[in-house]
């Protein structure tokens, strides 16, 4: 039985497949902007074809999908979602216009303020309220409702978020609204604060709630057409989708919580950094066609942020696993500003038309002109031969650029390849040294296609010397996908600290999240054998303004008096790493509950793929001239074949290994060594 995952990217569309005795293969097509779903079949295509199958025969041998989108991000990202309406009470409306009051920086003299997702003209408030402790202070006034309802008829609305004062405490107002909503207007979609993200926190249940009920329309719309060809060509099985928690979820679970989609893809590559390295502290980086995410692991473990920013000022309003992303990747284009300054990206060639050297209309230079006129890609060996490059237009297009500089070709190419790496650089450093983190105490894991032609000088200028390419890193984020688990939460939230703690309400809620998650594996037909809950809490020191997230372990899914002390020093300890400081004297505050649902992938430990054992040194395919700044020019560089090189092989810097996906570049004085696995583990 095949598994698979599938990766959408801005450029290409990654197919991983495992065929259930250990074996794994890469898949890669040019995506569809237009029609995601059609790039999505075509790459199941070329996949069927390879294993001399008819689609249809292939899918029937097919165990489950799983799927990495970015359809909720772009729709996002270029203001394509539904037009939402917000029902919240008298005197809030301006809650999504304010946000939390974000500070601009002291030299930043003009600042264009973005507008709210929720524009005011669409928002509507009702009288009633709910006070911090679930009373109800003033009844609802469901003739404000209804007359919300017939102001968003208007105003041709698309969909109404619901997100009203205190609904943590108390939602039956948020539920009366709901209700009447769908009385008045049955076919609108709704989003209710407390049900999408249960937090104390105004304007982030807000905002999630919004972007949540904005994106139904487009998801489920993406969905439905998925799944429906995916029907259609004989597949029968429950498509998966990954959730930006780390993990996946069924597809019907997740088109009524979209939100959990955004920024989901990214998320997938450090999962399968995890599986692919015992390193406790990993740099996972992942350049594509068009962008560049660049993640962490800290101590073996995934890290999540509260705080991710979706938008200009705008946040996710969830935790997510912390991914950051800039415009850097093989389709950056390169351009020269007034005062002669070189800029790579933001702006990209994509997928359509692409790099000039795609030879599809792109007439723009880019990082993959470039590494083709650096000799680094071989024009004619791109996706294994599959796809011809064309040299001379992406000479043309480079020398545009040398000219500007008044250097020569190899220079100019040159001088776009360094200025990329130190853009990605700069975002690694983001994530490390911003944070207190050395990057040279990391092992770097680099994913992508275009990331083994550039992670070398990275490492070198990070001060980096051990780094690893996967065997299938073109498609790391769509392994990542293959072999993580099953992955949803239950929140709710409830104030309490450890000099008062209130034992019967907490352990009443962790009773009543743990038999949600339990709902939610039985649902997704996950066998009791691999049912698995990790518990978290968000808590703070009495009177700081914000919650961390800490992993705890109640026995039996209960707390006593005994663990107080644990689930406090769990805090400080937390605090420290954090913060680098603690205070155990302080009283904590727990505000927060988390129970995940985790249906453990029994099958992800065998997904690491093999290679033969090598039979002496590596056969050198090849030579060519390679650009070496080090070396001060182009020259002559041995080129082996990644399908010749197996199992604890060793090659030396300056030298190219070509995989059919992705072409690895050594520097002098690196050594890559192969694992039982094929991948490359560097040295220098």
């Amino acid at each position: 039985m095949y598994n698979i995952c599938i990766d959408i990217g801005g450029t290409f569309t990654d197919c991983v497949v495992a065929d259930g005795q250990g074996g794994l293969n890469i898949f890669k097509c040019q995506s569809t902007p237009e029609e995601f779903e059609r790039g999505f079949m075509n790459v199941l295509e070329l996949a069927a074809e390879h294993y001399g199958m008819s689609l249809r025969n292939f899918f029937a041998e097919t165990d489950r999908i799983v799927h990495g989108t970015t359809v909720s991000t772009n729709a996002l990202v270029e203001g394509k979602v539904a037009a939402g309406g917000l029902v919240c009470n008298e005197g809030h409306a301006d809650i999504l216009t304010y946000r939390e009051a974000p500070r601009k920086r002291a030299w930043e003299w003009k600042l264009d303020y973005p507008d709210p997702l929720v524009p005011r003209n669409r928002t509507f408030e009702v009288r009633g309220r709910i006070d911090s402790q679930g009373n109800e202070v003033a009844a609802l006034s469901e003739e404000d409702v209804r007359n919300a309802v017939a102001f968003f008829r208007k105003a041709d609305v698309e969909a109404i978020a619901v997100s009203l004062l205190w609904s943590i405490a108390n939602p039956s107002h948020e539920r009366r609204v709901g209700e009447i909503i769908h009385e008045e207007w049955p076919e609108i979609p709704v989003a209710l604060g407390h049900d999408v993200n249960p937090i104390p926190r105004e304007y982030r249940r807000t905002i999630s709630t919004a972007i949540n009920v904005s994106l139904i329309p487009i998801f489920s719309s993406y969905v439905n057409k998925l799944d429906q060809a995916l029907r259609e060509a004989g597949h029968r099985s429950e498509l998966l989708v990954a959730n930006c928690v780390g993990g996946m979820m069924p597809a019907s679970e997740i088109v009524a919580k979209p939100i959990y989609s955004v920024m989901s893809g990214p998320t997938l590559a450090p999962i399968a950094a995890q599986n692919l390295t015992d390193e406790a502290d990993v740099i996972v980086i992942d350049m594509g066609g068009t962008t560049f995410d660049v993640s962490a692991i800290r101590e073996r473990e995934l890290v999540v942020t509260p705080e991710t920013m979706i938008l200009p000022f705008e946040m996710l309003g969830l935790p997510k696993v912390d991914v950051r992303s800039i415009g850097a990747g093989g389709g950056s284009i390169a351009w020269v500003d007034v005062g002669g300054l070189l800029h790579v990206g933001p702006q990209s060639a994509g997928a359509k038309p692409g790099p000039a050297c795609y030879d599809a209309g792109g007439t723009e230079p880019t990082v993959t002109d470039a590494d083709v006129v650096l000799g680094i890609i071989d024009p004619d060996y791109f996706l294994g031969g599959r796809m011809k490059l064309d040299r001379k237009a992406a000479e043309a297009a480079i020398g545009k650029i040398g000219d500007q500089l008044g250097r020569t070709l190899m220079e100019g190419a040159y001088a776009i390849h360094t200025t990329c790496n130190h853009n990605m650089i700069t975002a690694i450093e983001d994530v490390t040294i911003k944070e207190g983190i050395n990057p040279r105490d990391s092992y770097l894991m680099g994913g992508g296609g275009a990331t083994a032609c550039h992670i070398a000088e990275m490492a070198n200028v990070l001060g980096i010397n051990r780094f690893m390419i996967p065997k299938f890193a073109a498609a790391l984020s769509a392994y990542g996908g293959l072999i993580s688990d099953l992955r949803w939460e239950a929140v709710a939230s409830l104030h309490t600290d450890n000099q008062r703690f209130s034992f019967e309400r907490v352990n009443a809620l962790l009773k009543d999240l743990r038999e949600q998650c339990e709902a939610f594996l039985v649902r997704a037909g996950v066998p009791e054998a691999n049912r698995s809950y990790r518990y978290n809490f968000q808590g703070r020191y009495e009177y700081q303004s914000w919650e961390i997230d800490v992993p705890f372990e109640p026995v039996d899914g209960r707390l006593g008096e005994s663990d107080i002390a644990s689930l406090s020093d769990a805090f400080h300890q937390m605090h420290e790493r954090i913060y680098s400081i603690k205070d155990p004297d302080d009283t904590v505050e727990f505000v927060t509950w988390k129970v995940a649902a985790v249906g453990v992938n029994s099958a992800a430990a065998k997904y690491r793929g093999t290679a033969a054992s090598s039979s002496g040194a590596p056969k050198i395919k090849t030579h060519r001239p390679v650009y070496v700044h080090q070396l001060g020019g182009a020259i002559e560089v041995p080129i082996y074949d990644g399908k010749t090189v197996g199992a604890n092989a060793s090659i030396e810097g300056p030298a190219i290994v070509e995989e059919d996906t992705t072409t690895l570049f050594l520097l002098p004085n690196m050594v890559a060594r192969t694992d039982a696995q094929g991948n490359y583990l560097v040295e220098s």
